[in-house]
């Protein structure tokens, strides 16, 4: 029996699914950020390792394990503001007591002294911090993710046993397609969810920052990337080439695009270049230099993003390239070659990215 060949979804099945994962984030119970959370991690991951073929995608839950310690990471240390009727604390993720996950990552970092989740990889420990997280991931929010409704709509994904789960034929591809819109949603809510759980209101008071906090590179952690990148690129604006003196640490792939920090994403550019090119890919000309200097610097960026805390996997920022300029051009977007300056995005880009 031949196998049949999947194919992408069809531009009506694209907008069935846009409108149930309008309707899950509508009618779902939403007791704790978890679903948020597996929401960002489903994307990634189609991101990084799917296809656009319209395929099936098989992920184990120690995968998306990784991604809720990545996510939660930061979020098991305290949050203050120093204001007046404030006090420092371990957000609340959960309408009652604290969510396992960040209690686990908590005991963690108590235990380990690990500084960061790619520190954390690296200790003894970790393969059981993985394990306790992927037991609640799979006991919790990969249960009840597609609970919407009062009914069960298993739009999403199957579960072929407790420790992988099978995206179904053309959700990888919408989830690469309409990713930065599932991140703006899952992030936008768990933002609200935080703010609106009371036994946090004594940390939060008034804060303004909260968005930063939850999914953000700390600022000390952008500080040394930059010292590096300096010893690295020197001292020349990514973009333009000219002599830096003040300098912003940029995304070559927009933040708003793909809101996870990638060591090798990373630049250093003027402010002004940086405003310039603002949420919009690069042209050809950064692009052929970025991927140059993936090949060169590869080992000193990974070194880099290291001892800044970063994720540091060359092949996923390739990816990620990859993904974003293909949908870019699918698109017919335009890439950025300077102030006020742009290009078509055409074939060319992804030839380089192969």
């Amino acid at each position: 029996m031949s196998m049949a060949i999947a194919s992408p979804p069809t531009a009506e099945e694209q907008l069935v699914f846009l409108s149930k994962l309008q309707r899950l984030f509508g009618e779902s119970s939403f007791t704790a950020t978890y679903k948020f959370a597996l929401l960002i991690a489903l994307a990634d991951l189609a991101v990084e390792i799917g296809s656009d073929d319209g395929d099936r995608l098989l992920l184990t839950t120690r995968q998306i394990a990784d991604r809720f310690v990545q996510l939660y990471w930061r979020q098991a240390t305290p949050y203050g503001i120093g204001r007046l009727g404030t006090s420092p604390g371990v957000l609340i993720q959960n309408s009652g007591k604290q969510a396992a996950v960040v209690g686990a990552i908590k005991a963690f970092h108590d235990r380990t002294h690990t500084v960061t989740p790619q520190a954390a990889r690296a200790h003894a420990d970790y393969p059981k911090l993985l394990s306790d997280v992927a037991r609640t991931v799979s006991e919790q929010p990969l249960t009840y993710l597609q609970n919407f409704g009062g009914s069960t709509d298993a739009f999403l994904y199957e579960r072929p046993d407790n420790s992988t789960v099978l995206l179904k034929p053309g959700i990888a591809y919408c989830l690469r397609r309409f990713q930065p819109l599932v991140q703006q949603l899952a992030r936008t809510h768990w933002v609200e969810h935080v703010k609106g759980n009371r036994l946090n209101h004594a940390i939060l008071g008034e804060a303004d920052d909260l968005e930063d906090f939850l999914f953000s590179t700390s600022r000390e952690s952008l500080l040394a990337l930059g010292a590096d990148l300096r010893k690295i690129d020197g001292e020349k604006c990514f973009y333009c080439r000219q002599s830096l003196t003040t300098v912003d640490v940029d995304h070559f792939i927009p933040f708003s695009l793909y809101p996870r920090d990638l060591a090798h994403n990373f630049v250093l550019a003027h402010p002004g270049c940086n405003r310039s090119k603002s949420d919009t890919l690069a042209a050809k000309p950064h692009l052929e230099r970025w991927i140059e200097r993936l090949v060169i610097h590869s080992d000193a960026l990974a070194e880099a993003g290291q001892r800044a805390g970063m994720v540091v996997d060359v092949v996923v920022s390739r990816q990620v390239a990859n993904w974003g300029y293909t949908s870019a051009r699918v698109s017919g977007g335009h890439a950025w070659l300077a102030a006020a300056k742009y290009e078509l995005i055409d074939d060319g880009y992804t030839v380089l990215l192969g």
